[in-house]
Formats: C-alpha cells, structure tokens, sequence
C-alpha cells in the first residue's frame, strides 16, 4: 500500500459491499461471508465493478469474519475457509485488472469488530479477542490479500486487539478505521484525535474512519486525524449519506455527487485514501475517480453541519440492525 501511495499520492478505495449483495438477492439476516464459497461470481463481479469504476484497492467480502460473527450463523468452524475464500474471489478480479489495465490495485482483507463488549464491560477476553482476528488473518493472507483491513471499529481496545491478533498470524500491512456515530464520537466515546494520539505510534498502513452517522461527522474525524498524526496515512470511507427509511427499505441520500465532493475536501484536507461505505454503488466510486484525477470538476455540493438531532439515536439503531457490510 505505502508504494502504491507514494507514486500516486491518494488511492481511491471501493463502495459497500452489503449493498450490492442484497441488490443481487442476498437476504437479510443472510451471512454475507458464506456468499464467497456459494455465489462467488456474484460476489466477484461486485469486486469487477469496483475496479471497473476506478478503485484503486478493494475490500473483501469478510466483515463478519470472527469466529464470534460467525458463530450467529453456526459457521465458526469455517473461519480459515470463508476468510480465504473472500480474499480469493478479490484477488481473482484485481489480478485480472491488472493485466486488463496495467494499473496495480490492491486487495484489503475486511475484519470487522466481533460484536462483543472486551471485559470488564463483557466477557470477551483480550486474549480471545486478539485470536479471533489471528485466525481471521490466516485465512485473508491465504487467499492473497495485500493488507489487512481493521474497520468499522468502536474500541481502541478491540482494534489494538485485531492489530496484535493480525500481525501474529502475518506480515501484511494493517490499516484501522473506526465508525464515528454520534457528535463526532464512535459509540464508545473516542475522536478522532484520540484515535490518532493512540495509534499513530503502532506503525499502521493507513488509519482513519468508515461507515459513520453521516458524511460531516467522518470528514470532522478525518480532518482531526490528518491534524494530530504524524506520519500514518489517513482514510476516510463514510456511508452514502444519512439512511432513511422508504416504506420498509433503507435508502441513503447520498448521491455520487455528495460523495465526490467530500471526496474533494478530503483530499484537500491531506487525506490519502478516500472512498464510500454503507449504501454507495460502483456509481459513486467512478464520480469520486473522476474528480480526484481531475477528469470532472468537485460538485458544488455544501457540507451539512454535523448531526446531534433528536432522532439521530432512533437512525443509528435502525441502521446497526443492517451494519454488517454495509
């Protein structure tokens, strides 16, 4: 990743990938991760899109890849097998990218949070925590991942834990980015400049912010980061604007024109790898390509004022319902 950035200066990085497995029939309550061994094509030609559109690095089909995660499904045993089969089906399309192209591209194995509370707040040891994501690792570096990919995280513990647990299973480079949901905060109350005070020093690939309440409160979290960092690259990947409900449907009204512009600020503000989470499209990473390379001018879109209205909790629950992978 650290090449890759040094000769293009910014990479730009996928879209949801939840979002287009349930347009392509995957059902709610569905594990996501066991698509990578019964619908591989499916889950691949998400991947070709991506790529197609202009990212630079996509994420694998693996958020829920912990034996915890898992094991809501009865598929803790097959860890090792889903997590290569994931980074497999992505190493399958950036590899034919590449030859397609001749442009590198990067696979980033997704591992996010396991759901449960570390103790004393739960029963999750730190030493279970930290195994869950070794093994998870073993499996993504199996399949041919170029780096690990620590998201959606609300705790600076349990992402030390995913850190220490992925370089003991290998030697990929890591990259950690939490999900900032209410005033700015991540659900266990840390900023940007606390995450940035806390792990610049753990020699990451990238660190920085995905999925998230809205735009304007991960591009507040990222500006901070790039502010407080001092040598680690820094991500930003938020959600396709604010969900809301359409008849029994969750719709994001972030258009790929939002997401551009943010896109735009971003970049501007020193940030390094930019793309989109929960509710974006291969439409929105192709607008946030064109702007970035200078193709097609930044959408003249304003950025709302971050959001800490009444109602924003009774969004953020209806939305964790439908967080896995966006």
């Amino acid at each position: 990743m650290s090449e890759l950035l040094a000769a293009k200066g910014y990479l730009v990085a996928d879209g949801a990938m939840g979002t287009q497995l349930f347009a392509v029939g995957l059902s709610a309550g569905d594990p996501p991760e066991a698509w990578n061994v019964h619908h591989a094509e499916q889950v691949r030609a998400i991947h070709r899109a991506y790529l197609q559109a202009g990212a630079d690095l996509v994420v694998t089909n693996s958020f829920g890849g912990t034996r915890f995660r898992l094991a809501l499904h009865n598929l803790q045993d097959r860890v090792v097998e889903l997590n290569t089969a994931a980074a497999r089906n992505a190493r399958i399309e950036a590899d034919a990218e590449a030859e397609r192209t001749g442009r590198a591209v990067l696979v980033a194995g997704s591992m996010g949070p396991t759901g449960e509370l570390l103790e004393p707040l739960g029963n999750m040891s730190a030493a279970g925590c930290q195994a869950a994501f070794a093994e998870q690792a073993e499996g993504l570096a199996a399949g041919g991942a170029d780096a690990l990919w620590i998201e959606t995280m609300s705790d600076l513990d349990e992402v030390e834990a995913a850190v220490r647990g992925a370089r003991s299973a290998c030697d990929l480079p890591v990259t950690a980015t939490m999900s900032f949901d209410t005033a700015g905060r991540t659900m266990m109350g840390v900023t940007g400049t606390e995450l940035a005070e806390r792990l610049d020093g753990l020699g990451l690939a990238a660190m920085g912010a995905n999925c998230g309440n809205n735009v304007a409160d991960t591009e507040s979290a990222v500006i901070a980061m790039v502010i407080a960092a001092a040598a680690t690259p820094v991500v930003s990947k938020p959600n396709a604007g604010v969900p809301v409900w359409s008849g029994d449907a969750l719709v994001y009204d972030g258009t790929p024109e939002v997401m551009a512009a943010h896109a735009y600020r971003a970049r501007a503000a020193g940030v390094a790898v930019i793309g989109s989470c929960c509710g974006s499209t291969p439409a929105h990473t192709a607008k946030i390509a064109a702007v970035l390379r200078g193709d097609q001018p930044p959408p003249d879109v304003e950025l709302a004022s971050p959001s800490t209205t009444p109602g924003t909790e009774d969004r953020l629950a209806r939305r964790r319902t439908r967080r896995r992978g966006g």
